[in-house]
């Protein structure tokens, strides 16, 4: 019997098998064994999502098992994965993506020193970020680089081994310590305890709400720079959602910045299980799995410690991983889920203002489903915040349009939209990260044929009650571990929720309301970027956690970030 010796895919895993020796000369258009487009090809693990052909249960490429003489015809299998999407190996594209990101930053940052230089109109002391340049290293440092190279070390395999409710946990754990060790790097008191007490913080106007009915009826007197009393910067510049919640913590006996600090820690890192669980409803687990140590380790946990800004994206986030539960029917109790959904929709629009834009993911997640069904009780619970504030006196509608205008009344009217519409992006890239870019590039690449794909039950005539989630014909889920391939339903549905996310970041540019900061206004959509990298071979996932792992640790390290 002649040796046999493996082929590998781009990640180094073997992907079949073929005896050494001259190939076989065949007719034109003839197929072979090694052809995808041949019934009972073999198939490299990953490359559809099972050993087998699409359709086949199997998973031996025909009811036979072996294909040969006398077995029914198997399936057609799906396509081979094309170079730029999910499943091609498109590793040089994926380094391209990444030194694009570099070079925009880079360039944000030589326009940016510039243009402050002469016109001392970008009111950022270290452009493009909101930062200042101080080299300095503190209590969290040693901390920061374990949790760092743990994750790398170990967070790929424990991710594929651990059950899911325990990766979860540990997902969020992992998560918490990454953020809270990163700001201790600038010490207690300036990274932690003090850093939500500054005078433009919530906390400075604690003391205004000692009525509380009293200050909504007010709070819109006091938005506008010239009126009397008027709020600090993050006060006027939110709902009162923001503030009363750390009110509410005073209420409960845990005033004062360090308390603050420990809430916005712990609830802000629980946006990386709310991801996992969206992510297992609307894709597949293993793709979840995969995306779980990205999570952990992004560098955008530099200014998530401790930001409100982190807290504000994580209810965003269980938003829509309870909107995905209540669509997909994964949970007992869907009802629940979807009213819970829509009550924190209903409260993310009285964090921030720019949440509105949450709306895309949610009518995402609706679109993946392909259902309504959860509807009604969204739109229920979305509406108990917005009619509590309005019958306490507050007016949403009336503190936008003062806000819009306390926007230009300060440094927002003065720094140039012509620079901060390219440089927020690259702000984005930067607490995204590397693997975050190249795993963008290849959503991009892949996005014509995903929403295609997507939409494509969308423009048949369905009798009524016949539209179901899975009309049409998709691959099978790939096994723990495997990347999800081209044109499967997991890759084709993280696509979208990127896509999505990018939609929803587009928007918020191009509105001229989010001009400087948006390393820290923008996490609640910078988020839903970080899964991206689940595309990426398995094989270079440390390689690329290592890249996000430095990338935060030299900018904490280097800069000493605002707010």
């Amino acid at each position: 019997m002649p040796r046999v010796t493996p082929a590998t895919s781009d990640d180094g895993s073997p992907t079949g098998t073929r005896a050494p020796g001259p190939a076989p000369s065949r007719a034109p258009g003839a197929t072979t064994s090694r052809d995808p487009r041949a019934p009972g090809a073999p198939h490299a693990p990953g490359g559809h999502g099972d050993p087998g052909g699409v359709g086949d249960p199997t998973g031996h490429g025909g009811p036979t098992g072996h294909g040969g003489p006398g077995a029914a015809p198997a399936p057609a299998p799906a396509p081979a994965a094309r170079p730029g999407g999910p499943g091609a190996s498109g590793v040089r594209p994926d380094l391209l993506a990444a030194a694009f990101v570099v070079l925009l930053f880079a360039a944000a940052a030589v326009v940016g020193t510039r243009i402050e230089a002469v016109h001392h109109s970008l009111f950022v002391s270290w452009p493009p970020l909101f930062a200042s340049w101080e080299p300095h290293a503190g209590p969290g440092t040693p901390a920061a680089i374990a949790v760092a190279v743990a994750v790398v070390a170990y967070g790929p395999g424990l991710a594929a081994r651990l059950g899911w409710r325990a990766l979860v946990a540990a997902a969020w754990a992992a998560a918490l310590a990454w953020t809270f060790s990163l700001a201790l790097v600038d010490g207690w008191h300036r990274g932690v305890a003090r850093r939500l007490t500054t005078g433009n913080e919530y906390l400075q106007s604690i003391g205004a709400f000692h009525d509380v009915g009293a200050a909504l009826r007010d709070f819109t007197h006091h938005i506008l720079l010239h009126s009397p009393d008027h709020w600090p910067a993050h006060v006027a510049g939110h709902p009162p959602a923001a503030t009363l919640t750390f009110v509410w913590l005073d209420h409960l006996g845990l005033g004062g910045g360090a308390w603050g600090a420990v809430f916005v820690l712990v609830s802000g890192t629980s946006a990386v299980a709310a991801v996992l669980v969206a992510l297992r409803a609307l894709t597949d687990e293993a793709t979840a799995r995969r995306a779980a140590p990205f999570l952990v380790l992004a560098p955008m946990a530099v200014w998530a410690g401790v930001s409100a800004d982190a807290y504000f994206a994580a209810v965003a986030a269980w938003a829509v991983a309870l909107l995905a539960l209540a669509a997909t029917r994964t949970t007992r109790a869907p009802v629940a889920a979807g009213l819970g959904s829509g009550l924190l929709l209903g409260l993310t629009c009285y964090l921030s203002y720019g949440l509105t834009l949450m709306a895309l993911p949610a009518a995402a997640v609706l679109l993946l489903t392909r259902t309504v069904r959860p509807l009604p009780w969204v739109l229920v619970g979305a509406a108990v915040v917005p009619a509590a504030f309005t019958l306490a006196g507050f007016d949403w509608w009336e503190a936008y349009r003062l806000l819009v205008t306390r926007y230009d009344q300060g440094a927002g009217g003065i720094r140039p939209y012509g620079y901060w519409i390219w440089a927020n992006p690259a702000c984005t890239g930067l607490i995204t990260g590397l693997a975050t870019a190249a795993g963008v590039r290849r959503v991009l690449a892949a996005a014509p044929g995903a929403t295609g794909r997507v939409l494509a039950p969308f423009a048949a005539v369905l009798p009524p009650g016949r539209r179901t989630r899975r009309t049409a014909p998709t691959a099978p889920r790939p096994a723990a571990g495997a990347r999800p391939a081209t044109g499967s339903r997991a890759a084709d549905h993280l696509v979208v929720l990127v896509l999505v996310a990018l939609l929803a970041i587009l928007a918020a540019d191009l509105s001229g309301m989010s001009k400087a900061e948006t390393e820290r206004i923008w996490q609640p959509f910078a988020l839903w970027l970080l899964p991206a990298a689940a595309l990426l071979p398995t094989g270079s996932h440390r390689r690329w956690l290592a890249a996000q792992a430095a990338l935060a640790l030299l900018v904490n390290h280097l800069l000493l970030t605002g707010w």
